[in-house]
């Protein structure tokens, strides 16, 4: 009996990007791990002999330095996805004639380096707004992957404003950062957007325990994994329990963070998780994706995207609206 699917997905934020997340100097001169964390992820990707989808921010993609990185990601057999140009986390209030130029922006350079053009997108922080979804239909984008429908999302906000340095006017841009408590009552489930432009786009959420409206994707998992690697493993079997209990294909977030710790990037030793070692985070993910496994076929997105839209052809797909 074929498995139900689980897209993989990795946000390739880069040095630069935590540094402004956190309100550190220096982020403006763009400062890159990609050397480090690029060839470190695909040798542990190859080793477990899954492709995944790379969402890539269009300003590292504009880079030199980062190009060659980019390009053994394709080389390597994963996929590239749009993660808008400038990686901000306030996408949502941006008029819609900056959206167009962020899509834009980003789309071009990024479809130049795959090969061909992008079709998926996912939002920095978890933003959209259907002004961007719109763009994104008419650019040609198959899905967007930007919510997570928990009702955690306030106060993750509030844990980062407490943790980082940011000044009043940045914590007002970022002030829907994560989104609302409400958006634990979305779909866990893909669906399909119909737009005022006459035009549908597929919704794949970020996956949360089904039910429990927790979050499950590996920051959440290497965490508890601190404290025992038999409470990560509960809380795992919980996740993947709930998802065939009620039909639920997870897609499952990385962030390089999860994978690398200060002992490589030392830069970023004082980001929470990171007195981690590369070798522990590598063995947990390891073992989360044998598990994952056991019970779905991983895949990339714009598989899982195409799937749902074959089903939804052929009139069969749970999840069309």
């Amino acid at each position: 009996m074929k498995k139900p699917f689980a897209s993989i997905s990795l946000d390739l934020d880069n040095q630069w990007s935590y540094m402004k997340i956190h309100g550190d100097e220096g982020w403006d001169k763009y400062p890159s791990y990609f050397d480090i964390f690029v060839p470190h992820v695909l040798n542990i990707l190859d080793d477990l002999k899954i492709k995944i989808t790379f969402f890539i921010v269009g300003k590292d993609a504009s880079i030199e330095f980062n190009k060659p990185y980019l390009q053994q990601i394709i080389k390597r057999g994963h996929e590239l996805g749009n993660h808008s140009f400038n990686h901000e986390s306030w996408l949502q209030k941006y008029s819609h004639d900056e959206i167009v130029k962020e899509i834009n922006d980003s789309h071009q350079i990024l479809s130049d380096i795959a090969g061909e053009p992008l079709v998926g997108f996912r939002g920095p922080g978890f933003s959209w707004s259907p002004d961007l979804l719109e763009v994104l239909s008419e650019k040609g984008y198959i899905y967007d992957a930007s919510t997570l429908p928990t009702w955690i999302g306030p106060l993750a906000r509030k844990y980062y404003f407490m943790t980082s340095g940011l000044s009043k006017e940045e914590r007002k841009d970022r002030s829907e950062l994560f989104g609302k408590f409400s958006d634990g009552l979305r779909s866990n489930k893909p669906y399909t957007w119909t737009l005022n432009n006459g035009k549908n786009i597929f919704e794949i959420p970020v996956s949360v325990i089904p039910v429990l409206r927790v979050p499950f994707h590996l920051s959440y998992l290497l965490y508890l994994s601190g404290f025992s690697m038999a409470l990560m493993k509960l809380y795992l079997n919980i996740a993947i329990g709930f998802c065939k209990m009620t039909g639920t294909e997870p897609s499952f977030l990385l962030h390089p963070l999860d994978l690398v710790g200060g002992d490589q990037i030392k830069e970023l030793a004082f980001f929470p998780g990171m007195q981690i070692s590369s070798e522990r985070k590598t063995k947990v993910f390891k073992e989360i994706i044998s598990a994952l496994s056991k019970h779905f076929e991983l895949v990339n997105m714009s598989t899982f995207a195409q799937d749902l839209n074959n089903r939804r052809l052929k009139n069969k797909s749970p999840y069309a609206s």
